[in-house]
């Protein structure tokens, strides 16, 4: 089969993009695959960061640029068996043999009774979606199309070392996201662990901010870092993904609040959508004391492979409980290793297959 793939986000580096490329080079292994994109510097950026495999993989101009006409855009899209596009609320119009779209998001601005729409949702084969909570937002929305999900791979570089007394977190610094301007709650973290430093609560820890950030939002992120002064408090800037994994292997406690604070009934986009972080964490068996809402409920159960928490103070509490009792971290540790291998690649790799070749 001729597969294209669209990201529109694929200069962003973050996980969505992941997954997207991950897709092509599952598809690569078997059928002639191209990605839609005009800068070849950014996926060259992307394989440095994620450490994937698009060796097979074709870099074609974008037919879903702005810069490309209508009428060319359906005409290159015919030469296709199937396109994947990610989409960032818009349904594109193609005469490609399949359509599928891949939601990474609840897509609250999206009017599917539009006339326009309803003839673009007719040309669609199937919608997939990275989690059950971006699918029960999109469902509804999207109705009569075949829907389900299909989570993100996450391959697990676990490495025996010696855990250290370290609280991580790992996410990318973005000025603005979905809105918001704080949307994986870094300032809040901040703010939490100086507090808890502040009480006494905590002795000998530390926390790290695993982030990456784009040149023009350096001078924002120094805000951020200034923020920490003073404090046990150290960032791992723009780091690679064999780089993060040192990290992930020497942490012994996750956190993570995209969420907090907003009003996710009318909101549900400022929610974490999945979490691969918090797998990746998990895998390396970091206990995640994560925000009860999002995709981070699918990941974690709670007190049995991690803590959900709902307030400030039951962040506080229950990493405090973690740090004096060991017993209790090593218990919920190995079950959080167990539960990370649900989300292989293998199980990625085998659903997408029969979702594009299923005739």
């Amino acid at each position: 089969m001729k597969i294209g793939i669209y990201d529109p986000y694929l200069d962003d580096l973050g996980g969505g993009e992941k997954y997207m490329m991950t897709i092509a080079q599952v598809l690569s292994g078997s059928h002639d695959v191209s990605v839609f994109w005009d800068n070849n510097s950014d996926v060259n950026e992307l394989l440095k960061r994620f450490s994937l495999d698009l060796t097979k993989v074709k870099i074609v101009n974008n037919i879903f640029s702005g810069k490309i006409g209508f009428l060319e855009k359906i005409k290159q899209s015919s030469k296709y068996d199937a396109i994947i596009f990610l989409s960032d609320g818009s349904i594109p119009f193609t005469l490609a043999k399949k359509l599928f779209l891949h939601l990474q998001q609840p897509l609250v601005h999206i009017n599917p009774n539009s006339l326009k729409n309803k003839i673009k949702l007719s040309r669609v084969t199937a919608i997939f979606c990275n989690s059950k909570f971006t699918l029960s937002f999109n469902e509804k929305r999207l109705s009569g199309v075949k829907s389900l999900v299909v989570y993100p791979p996450v391959t697990i570089n676990k490495k025996e070392v010696k855990k250290e007394k370290i609280v991580l977190h790992v996410g990318r610094f973005r000025v603005r996201n979905v809105d918001l301007s704080d949307y994986k709650k870094q300032n809040v973290m901040i703010d939490v662990f100086k507090q808890m430093v502040d009480k006494k609560m905590i002795k000998d820890w530390k926390f790290i901010l695993a982030v990456s950030f784009k040149k023009e939002d350096e001078e924002r992120f120094s805000l951020l870092r200034n923020a920490a002064k003073g404090y046990p408090i150290t960032f791992f800037v723009n780091k690679s993904n064999d780089e993060l994994w040192d990290i992930y292997n020497k942490a012994k406690i996750y956190w993570h609040a995209s969420g907090f604070g907003e009003d996710l009934e009318k909101h549900p986009e400022y929610a974490e959508h999945f979490g691969i972080s918090t797998v990746e964490a998990m895998g390396a068996g970091c206990v995640p004391v994560v925000i009860n809402s999002g995709g981070q409920r699918e990941i974690v159960t709670d007190k049995e492979n991690g803590f959900l928490w709902n307030s400030i103070d039951e962040l506080q509490d229950i990493t405090e409980k973690l740090m004096q009792d060991n017993a209790l971290w090593s218990k919920i540790s190995a079950k959080a290793k167990t539960r990370s291998n649900d989300f292989s690649y293998d199980q990625f790799r085998k659903q997408i297959l029969q979702l594009v070749e299923n005739k």
